[in-house]
């Protein structure tokens, strides 16, 4: 109901999030890994992202569980087509919303703000957002 305000939680529940903010962080991560032809490790993910180890294999446990990847024990961790599919998604978001706050802010890094606000937005704001920014830069 669109006229109903819910927590974010109740908000969440109605989407049907299947994954996690924190699982698209990993998710996130491996893809940016992924994308630099590097093979993937625990290890790898675990320090990009300045978790502990066992933390990051429990969370590739739940991505695989959700067909979003592959791993073997002491191995590589690989994307699936979805995995890979929702992973250049969560770059493109990413990369957007650094681009507008860094305009907003009139800096070259709100690395934090972003990784604050982009698990609470939509794809079609995400498109929007691009387009808008793209007029903008385009006309300046």
């Amino acid at each position: 109901m669109l006229d109903q305000f819910y927590t974010l939680k109740g908000y969440a529940l109605l989407e049907g999030n299947a994954i996690t903010s924190s699982m698209e962080d990993y998710l996130e991560m491996i893809y940016r890994i992924h994308s630099t032809g590097e093979p993937v490790r625990i290890g790898v993910v675990a320090g990009m992202l300045n978790v502990k180890p066992p933390s990051a294999t429990k969370m590739v446990a739940n991505l695989k569980k959700q067909g979003l990847v592959v791993s073997k024990k002491y191995g590589y961790i690989q994307l699936t087509e979805a995995g890979a599919k929702l992973g250049q998604y969560l770059v493109f978001r990413h990369d957007t919303l650094h681009r507008l706050l860094c305009y907003i802010n009139k800096s070259d890094n709100e690395l934090e703000q972003v990784e604050k606000i982009e698990h609470f937005i939509n794809m079609k704001t995400v498109e929007n957002i691009r387009k808008l920014l793209d007029e903008i830069l385009v006309s300046l």
